[in-house]
């Protein structure tokens, strides 16, 4: 996909995203402030069997009912649905969000995020058929990454406005961080084998909980983050099409690698909305080295 450079109002230079991408700006800036009064879980679980707290439901049905209502819009599917949610419009894009990543962090003050891919063929479908993917980053200050699937730049988000932080970065080559989900003792001996290499060159462990929060350590710090193969889970934890996927086209926009342990997780092809995956993503050196442990 080639652009020129997009303009200090655009996002990526397609009108259709840019679109998106300001709906999720805005809509971000309220999500944040609801919060504090969102803390609680509620009845009920999602489509992966997770607890479901009173943010998740406010992001979603607040995110849901903005970017419905853009006419570039064909669908929206979040983690929080069953089934997806299908526009009138007959736009072109459709929308996959894990509107409140890493929720249960709520409790415990720590960072949390909006991870949005923008695609442009129905879901459930390839990484490949990504045209865009953003995440924002509910931390110290609230961030937005929006990748245009070749370059990367990072935003400030404040009272609805942004400023630019960071144009068209990349992964620093010397890696300092890892980062592994799931239970050290459900590891794979393979999945086991690459964490131990990482601690003998000295790497340092980064793990908050929220997939967006340590995957912003390996893009500022470079190195590797997983969500694994588990023996009792050999698909992960990760939903493909919601997490995997338009993380992955950001850190591979980045100079970076994403795999699902086998091969380039962006060709991989779910069969379902809600599927899992494992993910192997960072610097190209770092996963190419896991993958070696998991073959």
């Amino acid at each position: 996909m080639s652009r020129s450079a997009p303009s200090a109002t655009e996002w990526t230079g397609d009108e259709g995203v840019d679109a998106v991408f300001d709906v999720v700006r805005a809509t971000a800036v309220e999500v944040r402030e609801a919060l504090p009064e969102r803390r609680a879980y509620v009845d009920g679980e999602n489509p992966s069997g997770e607890r479901v707290s009173a943010a998740d439901e406010y992001a979603d049905e607040l995110f849901c009912e903005r970017l419905l209502d853009l006419d570039v819009v064909a669908a929206y599917a979040s983690e929080e649905r069953e089934e997806q949610q299908r526009a009138d419009s007959g736009g072109k894009y459709h929308l996959a969000l894990d509107p409140l990543d890493g929720s249960s962090n709520l409790r415990s003050n720590n960072p949390m995020g909006t991870i949005v891919g923008v695609y442009d063929e129905p879901l459930p479908t390839s990484g490949s058929d990504l045209v865009a993917a953003a995440f924002v980053l509910y931390g110290p200050n609230t961030t937005m990454v929006v990748c245009d699937g070749e370059t990367v730049d990072e935003y400030l988000i404040e009272g609805g406005d942004r400023k630019s932080l960071r144009e068209d970065f990349a992964l620093p080559a010397d890696s300092t961080v890892y980062a592994f989900g799931g239970r050290r003792p459900d590891w794979t001996p393979g999945v086991t084998a690459a964490v131990e290499d990482f601690e003998e060159d000295r790497l340092k462990l980064r793990y908050g909980g929220a997939f967006i929060a340590d995957v912003m350590q390996v893009l500022t710090h470079g190195g590797v983050f997983a969500y694994p193969e588990l023996d009792d889970a050999p698909e992960g934890k990760l939903r493909y099409c919601f997490e995997c996927a338009p993380v992955g086209l950001v850190v591979d926009a980045a100079g970076g690698r994403v795999s699902d342990g086998d091969g380039d997780l962006l060709d991989a092809d779910p069969g379902e909305l809600h599927e899992r995956s494992p993910v192997y993503l960072g610097n190209t050196d770092l996963v190419d080295r896991v993958e070696t442990e998991l073959s």
